[in-house]
């Protein structure tokens, strides 16, 4: 299926409420920062960055009049101070900002800030956004549900998020899936079932593969592979449920294609059952956070009564569970996935428990 059929043609930006607000500020988000998206607009100029194949890569670099950049960079290492550090200037002298790039690509159009460490040369990236409440969701369940922590910081209309490192997913699609061994493509194909369970349990929508990065580790003697997601926008929005499962993206084709060839139908469900498994163990270990959350996002406007309708139905359709039926946003939806897998999981293990006595009597 076509991604113009699959998913909206935009997705609206929406604000941060204050019950949200006040989530961030409990949890260390909200942070006051020196310098806003708004700011950085101001440049005089720009051109356009290219791959090392020539590749036009979408993202443009950006300069300033002279009167402007003194004060952006400053204000630049300041938040990558925040960000990285203690916050404060002692380790300005050590820093230079290589390089702002803007991407008018997609919906939140951010900057990315190279900063370089002039003493070894090693440089690290973060990114300047437009705040967006159904991203900074999207952030924090990806931050409390999936097996990696995110360090984000909010302030006024302005998101700031770290780099996340690992090859795009379109790139190793194309140039380095070939050459995985047979072991490889099975882990691989492990992950992604793995992977695609994890996005619609949270429904983070839109994981085609340029949105989400492959990560190499080196473990003994073999290289295993994790999927990790870099792209928050598609939150708790659209009304297709298949939107928040990778699988049915024409962009991971031959992803699904691995999965088919080197695994049974009965891996796919455990590995599926894995995964349900350790998120509702996360649902449960981090409870308090989680429902303070999902609070915020019940009393949201995080996307349309048309998506919130059809997405209900569809999960109704999907788990049999009437109490689908009667949400009204889409907080409440994103409340009752969760609710589901949790209450899954302890009656799976009731059961078990129960099995056990009955078995020792």
């Amino acid at each position: 299926m076509g991604q113009e059929k699959l998913m909206s043609r935009k997705k609206p930006s929406f604000p941060v409420s204050r019950k949200l607000e006040t989530f961030l500020d409990q949890y260390n988000r909200k942070t006051e920062i020196p310098i806003l998206y708004e700011d950085l607009l101001r440049f005089a100029g720009s051109i356009v960055v290219y791959d090392d194949d020539g590749n036009d890569t979408l993202w443009v670099r950006v300069y300033y009049t002279d009167a402007e950049r003194n004060e952006i960079d400053l204000n630049l290492k300041k938040v990558y101070s925040i960000l990285h550090s203690d916050g404060t200037d002692r380790i300005f002298q050590y820093l230079n900002v290589d390089a702002v790039d803007y991407c008018t690509f997609g919906n939140s159009k951010p900057f990315r800030i190279r900063i370089r460490n002039i003493l070894n040369d090693n440089f690290i990236y973060f990114y300047v956004k437009r705040a967006d409440a159904s991203r900074i969701y999207g952030l924090e369940l990806e931050h409390m549900l999936s097996p990696y922590n995110l360090n984000y910081l909010v302030y006024k209309d302005t998101l700031i998020e770290e780099h996340i490192s690992g090859i795009p997913g379109d790139i190793f699609i194309n140039k380095m899936l070939p050459n995985c061994t047979d072991t490889q493509k099975s882990q691989l194909a492990k992950e992604f079932v793995k992977f695609n369970e994890r996005c619609m349990i949270q429904l983070l929508g839109d994981m085609r593969s340029y949105n989400y990065v492959i990560i190499p580790i080196h473990d003994f003697d073999h290289v295993v592979f994790r999927i990790r997601a870099i792209d928050f926008d598609q939150q708790c929005y659209e009304g297709k449920l298949k939107v928040y499962r990778p699988q049915f993206f024409k962009e991971n084709q031959k992803m699904v294609a691995l999965v088919q060839s080197k695994l049974l139908s009965d891996s796919v469900e455990q590995y599926k059952v894995e995964e349900r498994s350790i998120i509702a163990k996360r649902i449960i270990s981090a409870n308090k956070r989680i429902k303070r959350l999902i609070n915020a996002a019940k009393a949201d406007k995080i996307s349309s009564p048309e998506n919130v309708e059809r997405l209900k139905m569809e999960i109704f359709a999907f788990t049999k569970d009437i109490e689908f039926k009667k949400c009204r946003n889409m907080g409440q939806i994103l409340n009752l996935t969760l609710d589901f897998v949790r209450r899954n999981y302890e009656n799976v293990s009731m059961r078990q428990i129960i099995e056990k006595k009955i078995q020792v009597k």
